[in-house]
């Protein structure tokens, strides 16, 4: 069982409809909901037979039954069209609750249940030295999307929106940030959310509603042909690229070959209001799901991924570590080395 939720991306879902009047942009929310939540059993090898309950907590004066109804049809709609990938997911209903006193906009929040076999379970804690790792790029567009995905997920949404968005918004919707913020750190970016990312053909909006991809038709058909070769799926979401020093012991997480950054977070990078160094302790930075495992089936993975138009490569290796106190994490990109 697992629970999580869109988090504040949801509030700036919130803008973009009051600004433009498209409430199909709350389908996405609900998306990043449900994929929240089944990316992460997807690490302990659960791929299928998924029992959702849906949470969405509103401010029924600021947020109509038209954003619910959009809410509810994202569900049903994200549920339907990963049916085809052979992903099976019961929408079980959930709970709607009118709470103005405790919620400014709205939450959207999912509880997901399933159940496997002991024996296809998979342990972060078998990662061993030897282990390639083997990310999945976080954007491009897969065979199972409708557009474009920037990449950015729905981690780390209230450093992206404050960072990016320009003070424009900050009067305009007080609603969407908490008081207890510095007033200088409010919206203190350079974008509106019509402007275009650079270096990207999305606009600033687009990039950050991007719903979230799940991984679930590629992660299981990889542990269908591969499985006992598998010795960690870690989801690249709280705590970003350094997440996986949390698992295995007395181990060295070496990425050195990291997929180019992509537009949106080199953007969030660009306003120098963030280090370089936090960025891979909060976001995914191009690859959202890694695969740690034996060398000898690192092709067949790639490939399988590919398969879905996904890229993929090795990124990293395990090395052994030099304390059995604790892991570190070591990136090497752009000639720059971070440890952690």
């Amino acid at each position: 069982m697992h629970a999580d939720g869109a988090g504040t991306k949801s509030t700036l879902a919130y803008i973009h409809y009051k600004e433009t009047g498209n409430s199909k942009i709350f389908q996405g929310i609900a998306q990043d909901s449900i994929v929240m939540n089944i990316d992460d059993l997807l690490c302990i090898g659960a791929v299928d037979n998924f029992l959702v309950s849906n949470t969405i907590g509103r401010n029924a004066h600021r947020v109509d039954g038209t954003v619910v109804r959009e809410l509810i049809e994202g569900y049903m709609n994200f549920a339907n069209s990963i049916s085809k990938y052979g992903i099976n997911m019961i929408m079980a209903g959930g709970e709607t609750a009118d709470v103005g006193d405790l919620v400014a906009t709205l939450i959207v929040d999912s509880t997901v249940f399933t159940r496997l076999l002991k024996s296809k379970v998979i342990d972060c804690s078998n990662i061993q030295p030897g282990d390639v790792i083997i990310g999945l790029s976080s954007c491009g567009k897969a065979i199972y999307e409708s557009s474009e995905n920037s990449g950015i997920g729905s981690n780390g949404f209230t450093a992206a929106r404050h960072l990016l968005l320009s003070k424009y918004y900050t009067d305009k919707y007080p609603e969407t940030y908490s008081s207890t913020i510095e007033a200088g750190n409010v919206y203190s970016g350079k974008f509106r959310l019509e402007d275009i990312l650079p270096g990207s053909k999305q606009t600033i909006g687009e990039a950050l509603l991007s719903p979230t991809r799940t991984y679930a038709p590629i992660i299981k058909d990889i542990l269908y042909s591969c499985f006992e070769y598998v010795h960690g799926i870690i989801h690249c979401t709280g705590g970003g690229q350094v997440k996986c020093k949390s698992f295995g012991k007395n181990l060295n997480f070496v990425k050195d070959n990291l997929f180019p950054t992509p537009p949106i977070f080199r953007a969030i990078m660009e306003s120098r209001n963030i280090k370089s160094a936090e960025m891979y302790q909060i976001f995914n930075m191009g690859h959202r799901i890694e695969i740690y495992c034996d060398p000898k089936i690192a092709n067949n993975v790639i490939d399988i991924s590919r398969k879905f138009n996904v890229d993929a490569k090795i990124v990293g290796r395990v090395e052994e570590g030099d304390s059995c106190e604790s892991n570190k994490v070591t990136i090497l990109q752009n000639d720059t080395v971070y440890t952690y």
